[in-house]
């Protein structure tokens, strides 16, 4: 296999697990901190990874996003929702005609964002989706990452649709043959199972994490938990039916990520917890969690619900009890949303936009 070269836009957990998995397939990952302090460790020594992957290399660093657009094949977003538009905004100048880019994972309609950025400049450029993270882990002190698990299936969509084949065949170069093409981008919003997932999960063990506790989090998926998890996936899989997609469930969510047999999500859960996969809950309540999955999680899919007459009643509930916890207003700071100012189009635009990258109005690229 050739070896390509990846500029992976972050440095946190899944910048560094992902980082690792590229090597461990045989190619070159550069890394990019957008505040620069993220990647100062790898000035003392390798990236280490741990658990899913053993691995100690010397990735390249990027000082600025020009760099990391410039002296790459392709580009992958890995950080938080709420640092997706500053990082694509610096981006978007320096990506090239064709120069794919891979949005891990895909948050709040920052593909449509890019996309119409890109068109600004008369410039084509494949955007591809992720409905999750190819891995899942946590950064320790310094330049080391434990990598808890990789993933076995991750949805994916392309923008625009006509590149859908060309980038699918990059991804499985890259990363491996893991990847299920979903319709669309709503569909591939809808397949993000992480919002409402650590909605439950945190609400349900919210002092934990303001006390500072090292806690089991599989373990403490308890069956009430478990029983939320299940009735907030019943409001997102109405919303795909309302819209005529097929996503995954719940069930098959945790069985294909984590390898446990189907059963109750609260049995599947513990299950994960007695095979140590389990992961570690949040130990702080300024989590993304909260301040991710809240704002560009849970806001998309209450908007959503409302577009195609399927109230998501406990979304929209989690959204409006984590901003009174907070204090925050966090329907107003999805940054991405606001942008794109969704309140002006109907559920065609949006439908039109989730398989173009633009929305109406937007001006195609030149060709």
């Amino acid at each position: 296999m050739t070896q390509a070269k990846v500029g992976i836009a972050g440095a946190g957990s899944i910048a560094f697990g992902t980082a690792a998995l590229l090597h461990e397939q045989g190619h070159d990952p550069m890394l990019w901190s957008p505040s620069g302090a993220r990647t100062q460790a790898l000035q003392d020594g390798p990236l280490n990874a741990s658990g899913a992957i053993e691995a100690a290399f010397s990735p390249r660093v990027a000082s600025s996003p020009q760099q990391l657009a410039e002296e790459n094949d392709a580009l992958l977003i890995a950080l938080p929702g709420y640092g997706h538009k500053t990082v694509l905004d610096a981006l978007a100048p320096h990506i090239r005609e064709g120069q794919h880019v891979i949005i891990s994972s895909h948050a709040s309609l920052g593909a449509v964002y890019l996309t119409q950025l890109l068109a600004a400049r008369g410039i084509n450029a494949p955007v591809t989706a992720w409905g999750t993270t190819v891995v899942t882990g946590r950064r320790q002190e310094g330049a080391n990452v434990q990598v808890n698990t990789i993933r076995a299936r991750v949805d994916l969509c392309t923008v625009p649709e006509t590149r859908a084949d060309c980038a699918l065949a990059v991804c499985k170069r890259l990363f491996g043959d893991r990847f299920q093409p979903r319709d669309g981008l709503l569909a591939i919003s809808l397949s993000n199972l992480n919002p409402q997932n650590h909605l439950g999960i945190a609400l349900g063990n919210i002092t934990r994490m303001e006390r500072g506790e090292t806690w089991s989090q599989g373990q403490n998926v308890t069956p009430k938990v478990g029983r939320l998890l299940e009735q907030l996936d019943l409001e997102r899989l109405a919303i795909a039916e309302a819209l005529g997609l097929s996503v995954r469930t719940i069930f098959e969510h945790f069985h294909l990520s984590f390898h446990v047999p189907v059963a109750s999500i609260s049995e599947m859960n513990q299950q994960m917890h007695a095979q140590g996969n389990g992961g570690t809950g949040p130990a702080t309540a300024d989590s993304r969690y909260v301040t991710e999955d809240v704002p560009y999680g849970l806001q998309l899919t209450a908007v959503l619900g409302r577009l195609v007459a399927r109230p998501a009643t406990l979304h929209e509930a989690g959204i409006q009890i984590f901003s009174a916890m907070y204090g925050r207003d966090f329907a107003r700071e999805n940054d991405i949303l606001n942008a794109l100012e969704l309140d002006r189009f109907g559920l065609e635009d949006l439908q039109q936009a989730a398989r173009t990258g633009l929305l109406r109005g937007t001006p195609e690229p030149v060709t």
